[in-house]
C-alpha cells in the first residue's frame, strides 16, 4: 500500500502536538507542586537571542495548521502571533491544533499529492548567510510533499524541541520519552 500525503504529515504533526500538549500538562504539574506559578515559564528562553517558550508554541501551532492549509492555497499564511500569553492559553493552543490537525479529512490533502507549485514561505533571504540575512517572504516551487518534508514538518519539529528544551532547561521533569510519545506501529 503506497503513503498518501495525508499518512506522509497528519500522524507525524498530531504525534509532536500531543507530545507538547503531554510536557506542557507535565510543566503545569510541577509548578503546582514546587508552588511556582506556570505563568512563569511562558517568557523562559534557551538562550538571549532565542525566541521564548510562547513564541514555540504559537510557532509550532502555526506550522501544524497552517502548513498544512498551504498544500491547498500555495501560501503559508498564518494569523499574526499573538505573543505572550498565559500558560493556561499555550495548553487550549495546543488542544485547539490537535483538534484542527486530526479533523482534516484525508481528502482534503490527498487531492494535492504530486501537485507542484509556487508555495509562498518566510525565509531567510539569503541562503549563503541565514544566521546574518533579513527574514522575509520567498515563493519556493515543490510539490505538496516536498513542501511537507522540506518546510512544515522540520519547522514543526524544531518548536517542538525547542519547547521541550526550554521547560528542561526550567527545571520540569522531562526526558526523550516525553518527546516521542506514541509511536505509530504498522497494523497488523
Amino acid at each position: 500500500m503506497a503513503t498518501t500525503l495525508h499518512d506522509l504529515c497528519v500522524p507525524t504533526v498530531l504525534q509532536r502536538l500531543r507530545a507538547v500538549a503531554g510536557i506542557l500538562a507535565r510543566a503545569a504539574d510541577h509548578c503546582a507542586e514546587i508552588g511556582i506559578d506556570a505563568d512563569d515559564l511562558v517568557a523562559a528562553r534557551l538562550f538571549p537571542d532565542m525566541a521564548p517558550l510562547h513564541f514555540q508554541v504559537e510557532a509550532l501551532k502555526n506550522h501544524a495548521v497552517w502548513g498544512l492549509e498551504a498544500i491547498a492555497t500555495g501560501v503559508f499564511a498564518p494569523p499574526p502571533l499573538i505573543g505572550r500569553m498565559p500558560f493556561a492559553a499555550l495548553q487550549a493552543m495546543m488542544r485547539t491544533a490537535i483538534s484542527t490537525v486530526g479533523s482534516r479529512a484525508p481528502e482534503t490533502l490527498d487531492r494535492h499529492a504530486g501537485r507542484r507549485q509556487a508555495i509562498e514561505v518566510f525565509l531567510p533571504l539569503d541562503w549563503t548567510r541565514p544566521d546574518q540575512s533579513p527574514w522575509g517572504p520567498r515563493r519556493l516551487d515543490l510539490t505538496s510533499e516536498d513542501f511537507v518534508l522540506s518546510y512544515t514538518l522540520p519547522n514543526v519539529h524544531f518548536h517542538a524541541v525547542t519547547a521541550h528544551n526550554i521547560l528542561r532547561a526550567q527545571g520540569v521533569p522531562i526526558g526523550k520519552g516525553d518527546y516521542l510519545i506514541q509511536f505509530r506501529p504498522h497494523p497488523a
